[in-house]
């Protein structure tokens, strides 16, 4: 995130060398705890024992912790990390979680996503280390074991039946993967595991900061918050396995695959191993001689091992532009028979190329098809709880609003993150964060302590980890190794040495921001905001923000949730003063003091609209206001992207979600209901759509489908607000290509008699055999806005006028009727379709109707996706809107649908 002016699974070999205890992990994370989307503390689960199993090869996770604070146990270490210790008065924790995670889940502090709570949370207690601690048994010691783990927050001692096993200074940085040898301490019974976790300190570490995304939370995320493995083995261990795929493009008619892996002796005495393995019905072997303690880079490749080299392979494609098949991979080494060690890894078959174009802006391709990158930045949950269904709905919701991309600055998250962007084939960008200790080298003024030489072999090490276990996962599409700035000539070569050690597939980009590095060059991206409002023709302009190049971040700020959301996160005195004071800071907005208020956002509310009248009316206008705003964004980029100058190559929504219970930068609130900028950005996403131009009126076709269309009908017509037709144009047989190609249909003229200040706009798209396939409706003034570029801050351009749309208050309010009915699935889905009709007998159309699916007590029930939403009806029009959802999130409740809209009253009807 550009916050000031720019002056402004597997641990790879490179790693190893650095003396960091590190090396691979095979096993994916196991299972989802502690809270999903609701923010009210849940139960944690208790600190079981685990049982962990022998077979060779096989990974345990850690089923969860007792932790401690350090300034409570008086014990020594020995006796804290040895059996029986009684670790009385002790907090359970999950298999990942932060402190503060675990005792919100213990009940100890109040709902910190509720007004202020967060502030009463003492951060002194999180200054000392905790400590961790979790028994398992081991049946046999005849295998041998290891400990392997990543995500400690900051760094940690680790102690195995009261021995350490590693220092901090070996555990340091959350990205570093680690794996320990303690055969020789592990006993058959009974073991224990311990880690003394240190505070974590962002701007000193390189570990995990929020920078201006939230407020912080009070312990910063100390804690273990990936799972920890104890894996088990032979006299040869198979580690850093992965494929290295090279598809034939254009064609995609074949795919030579290169199979590699580490063997590594873990003996004093030379052995014989015998490395075979299998991908799909293809099997390769060889045998591997190994000197003592010796490791050997076992290669497959399809001039040893024809059946590598694959005919018409599964090909991999991000999701609308074909299917996500998946390949695995089986290995097993085995010594005088017997199997010593075994592993699996999942891949896809796909190409990514990432060229600068003509302006020098990063244009993405997908096995040789060009796209446009739409996408959305990614938040964790803020006390980084993992929970996988909460994950997957949002990463659904990507899918529903037509985006093809997640950037994760930072919070990069475990392996099931990417198992599922592969299975729903949405492209993910993860890379470092800024404005703390990982750009503190080449930061300039910013927070962020400068390196020291211990942090050289971190970040290297971090590299090569998340490299490692992230290269095999088609939906990774690069890495960004800086953000608001590129590495130096040293931090570069590091990281550039550690993904050529793990053959990292996809371009690497050298910062989010204008940047170039030493080594790698121009980004080909901008980070030019805005971050804060600007109004919707701000986007069409090809310069700062605008729908040119590849925006890696940008928004117009503020997200005001719905009503519904805004009442669960923030006291009646607090809502009073959200409407009433926008000098007031939003402790829910940003600890930023760039951020901090809504000044900029509310006067262009009350400029644009109307001053508000109360807490709903400007909580009506906002989702008004984020629905054009949004909507015009994804459409200028949309719009632009197949310009033959300075065209637009990709756009990350700023952001996508947010960690907390936010005022900004979110498509979706926490509580994943949705308002005007979700339901913009799915209008302007959507497969076949007509667009309106702020900055030429023309009306646009846009085609996101691969296929071409041809036969459609563009028209669109004028109203006064008094729903009176004003102007009214048609044009005939549309044809366009796919793939984002455009067609620009006609044009509005620049002037139209008897047109009001105010007015509305109404497109419709219809297909050869008159089906209407695309609706869209702007409400636009004769007055536009006047941007003032030349004042242009880092965070936003100002706004000299404001368009004049403030003939909405005077809309004639008009009735809308409404039926629904509910029908169950077989799969633990319901689907609730609701027909919505103006019943009006004048002009006047109801604008923005929005329908809420609920409960009985009126609550919404979430998540949802709807077909469409947010519609607007000129008298005598209908339609049906579908809504689908998990049965049990209806609570055993009969599902009913709550109709709103600008200037329609609110209704509640019943889906039985």
């Amino acid at each position: 995130m550009f916050h000031r002016p720019a002056s402004r699974r597997r641990c790879a070999t490179a790693a190893v060398a650095l003396g960091l205890l590190c090396t691979l992990s095979t096993s994916a994370w196991a299972g989802a705890h502690d809270t999903g989307p609701i923010a009210a503390p849940l139960t944690a689960p208790g600190a079981r024992v685990t049982a962990v199993t022998s077979a060779p090869g096989s990974t345990t996770a850690l089923s969860g912790y007792t932790i401690q604070s350090t300034a409570k146990v008086t014990d020594s270490a020995a006796a804290v990390s040895s059996p029986g210790y009684p670790a009385r008065g002790w907090y359970p924790a999950g298999s990942r979680s932060t402190v503060l995670a675990a005792l919100l889940a213990n009940g100890k502090y109040a709902d910190p996503f509720y007004s202020t709570n967060q502030q009463k949370i003492p951060k002194a207690d999180f200054t000392v280390p905790w400590w961790y601690r979790s028994d398992f048994t081991v049946a046999d010691t005849s295998e041998r074991s290891y400990l392997d783990f990543s995500g400690v927050i900051s760094a940690a001692d680790v102690y195995v039946n009261g021995h350490r096993v590693a220092k901090t200074a070996d555990v340091a940085g959350s990205y570093t993967h680690h794996e320990l040898d303690i055969t020789s301490l592990v006993r058959a019974g009974t073991n224990t595991v311990a880690f003394r976790v240190q505070p974590n300190t962002p701007n000193k570490k390189l570990t995990m900061g929020w920078i201006d995304w939230l407020q912080p939370p009070p312990d910063e995320n100390m804690g273990i918050v990936r799972d920890v493995l104890v894996r088990r083995g032979g006299p040869v261990a198979l580690r850093d396995a992965h494929v290295v795929t090279k598809l034939a493009v254009p064609s995609l008619a074949s795919a030579d695959l290169t199979v590699k892996a580490q063997a590594r002796n873990e003996t004093g005495a030379a052995v014989t191993a015998t490395v075979s393995g299998t991908v799909g019905s293809t099997s390769f072997t060889k045998t591997v001689p190994l000197a003592a303690h010796q490791t050997k880079t076992v290669t497959f490749a399809p001039a040893d091992s024809p059946g590598l080299r694959l005919k018409s392979p599964k090909v991999w494609w991000p999701a609308g532009m074909g299917g996500q098949p998946m390949y695995g991979l089986d290995l097993t080494a085995s010594v005088a028979g017997t199997p010593s060690d075994t592993t699996h890894e999942s891949f896809g078959i796909r190409e990514v190329k990432a060229p600068l174009n003509a302006d020098g802006a990063r244009q993405y391709s997908i096995n040789g098809r060009r796209l446009l990158i739409k996408g959305g930045g990614w938040s964790p949950d803020e006390f980084l709880r993992w929970d996988r269904t909460y994950v997957e709905d949002r990463l659904k919701y990507a899918l529903d609003l037509g985006l093809n991309t997640i950037r994760l600055e930072g919070h990069i998250e475990p392996d099931e993150f990417f198992d599922l962007a592969d299975q729903y084939g949405i492209l993910t960008l993860p890379g470092w964060e800024c404005c703390d200790k990982w750009e503190g080298q080449v930061n300039g003024n910013e927070t962020g302590e400068r390196w020291t030489a211990a942090d050289y072999p971190v970040a290297k090490a971090s590299m090569a980890a998340e490299a490692a276990r992230l290269r095999d996962h088609p939906s990774v599409i690069s890495f960004l190794i800086g953000s608001d700035f590129a590495p130096d000539a040293t931090i570069e070569r590091n990281y550039l040495a550690a993904l050529k050690a793990a053959d990292w597939p996809t371009p690497v980009v050298a910062a989010a921001s204008d940047s170039s590095s030493p080594v790698s060059g121009s980004s080909g991206m901008k980070m030019t905001g805005p971050y804060d409002w600007v109004p919707p023709n701000y986007w069409y302009a090809k310069r700062e923000g605008g729908a040119t190049g590849f925006n890696s971040e940008t928004s117009a700020g503020p997200d005001i949730p719905t009503l519904d959301t805004l009442r669960r996160m923030m006291s009646p005195a607090e809502l009073d003063t959200l409407w009433k004071n926008p000098g007031v800071k939003q402790y829910h907005r940003s600890p930023s003091s760039t951020f901090a208020t809504l000044k900029l956002y509310d006067a262009a509310l009350t400029g644009r609209y109307g001053a508000p009248t109360g807490l709903t009316d400007y909580v009506r206008k906002a989702q008004l206001a984020q629905y054009e705003n949004v909507r015009a964004q994804y459409e200028a980029y949309g719009r632009n992207a197949t310009d033959s100058s300075k065209p637009s190559t990709g756009v990350v929504y700023w952001m996508f979600n947010s960690g907390w219970t936010s005022l900004h930068w979110q498509l979706m609130d926490r509580y994943l209901d949705q308002g005007g900028a979700y339901f913009g950005a799915k209008k302007a996403n959507e497969p076949l759509h007509i667009q309106y131009s702020y900055d030429n009126r023309s009306v646009v076709v846009v085609n996101n489908r691969h296929a071409s269309a041809s036969g459609l009908k563009a028209r669109v017509t004028l109203f006064n607000t008094d729903g009176s037709q004003r102007y009214d144009t048609t044009a005939t047989g549309v044809s366009l290509g796919g793939d984002g190609a455009r067609r620009t249909a006609l044009t509005v003229p620049s002037s139209v008699s008897g047109l009001s200040t105010t007015y509305l706009a109404r497109l419709i798209l219809t297909d050869a055999q008159g089906k209407e396939v695309s609706r869209n409706v702007y409400w636009l003034s004769t007055r536009a806005d006047t941007l003032d570029w030349a004042d242009t801050e880092w965070w936003y351009t100002p706004t000299t006028s404001y368009a004049n749309l403030k003939g909405l208050n005077s809309m004639a309010r008009v009735p809308v009727s409404a039926s629904a009915s509910t029908s169950v699935g077989p799969d633990g889905m319901s689907m609730t379709k609701v027909t919505v009709r103006n019943t009006g007998t004048g002009k006047t159309p109801s604008l923005l109707t929005d329908a809420h699916l609920v409960d009985a007590k009126g609550k919404p029930v979430l998540p949802v996706q709807w077909s469409d939403n947010q519609v607007s009806l000129w008298p005598g029009e209908s339609t049906t809107l579908t809504a689908t959802y998990r049965t049990a999130d209806l609570h055993g409740s009969t599902a009913r649908v709550r109709v709103s809209g600008w200037n329609t009253a609110e209704k509640t009807v019943p889906a039985p």
